[in-house]
């Protein structure tokens, strides 16, 4: 079983950055069983959005795809000595405020409904992401 643990959230001004991680241990061994991950997030009352994914397995590693909302605003990279992959957000806005989540693998991770939550077969607990004005 895989387990993936967020971290680096907090609360930030428009305009600022945040890194936030996604750290991947368990009886799987990382990158032989997890080629795809999705950094997803959710605001109040919305849905839960898929904003980044990133291919880390072999061969295909490094190939990434963004919701037009964080185009050339947020960057997905990976790790892979760490087992961890990571969402640099910057010029934050508002509106980017949510509970950010990391989910690996399943069958909508490879396809292009990658930003529906459904499909995945791991995710964390969350890292709350609050900006202000």
């Amino acid at each position: 079983q895989v387990q993936l643990v967020e971290s680096g959230g907090g609360s930030v001004q428009a305009g600022g950055s945040l890194n936030v991680s996604c750290s991947a241990s368990g009886s799987s061994a990382y990158g032989a069983s997890l080629n795809c991950m999705t950094w997803f997030r959710q605001a109040p009352g919305k849905e839960r959005e898929g904003v980044a994914k990133i291919y880390i397995g072999a061969g295909i590693t490094g190939i990434t795809y963004y919701a037009d909302s964080v185009k050339g605003r947020f960057t997905v990279s990976q790790d892979n000595a760490k087992n961890t992959v990571y969402l640099q957000m910057n010029s934050l806005k508002p509106e980017d405020t949510a509970m950010y989540y990391c989910a690996a693998e399943g069958l909508d991770c490879y396809s292009e409904s990658w930003r529906r939550p459904v499909g995945y077969s791991y995710w964390g607990q969350g890292t709350q992401v609050t900006v202000s004005s």
